[in-house]
């Protein structure tokens, strides 16, 4: 793994996988995990990208400026990441 340099830091990162597993539902065992399907793997993967870079989203309401009276609701949508 590159940039997990300590001790600490792979122990942090297997913690938080195991967390990761186990919120999605996935049966993940210390060590070797070649028993799991890609999708399972998969999964893991992508529930630790959600918690890292969560996305924001906010909704906002203005008067449209062709027809008078009319509102027009606006997405944006954000995707932080770290």
């Amino acid at each position: 793994m590159k940039g997990i340099t300590t001790q600490e830091g792979r122990e942090t990162l297997n913690k938080f996988k195991m967390e990761a597993a186990n919120e999605v539902g996935v049966n993940l065992k210390q060590g070797y995990n070649g028993d799991l399907t890609a999708r399972e793997v998969g999964s893991v993967g992508g529930q630790m990208v959600k918690v890292i870079s969560p996305e924001q989203q906010w909704i906002f309401t203005r008067n449209s400026v062709r027809n008078t009276g009319h509102c027009i609701e606006i997405t944006y949508a954000v995707r932080l990441s770290v």
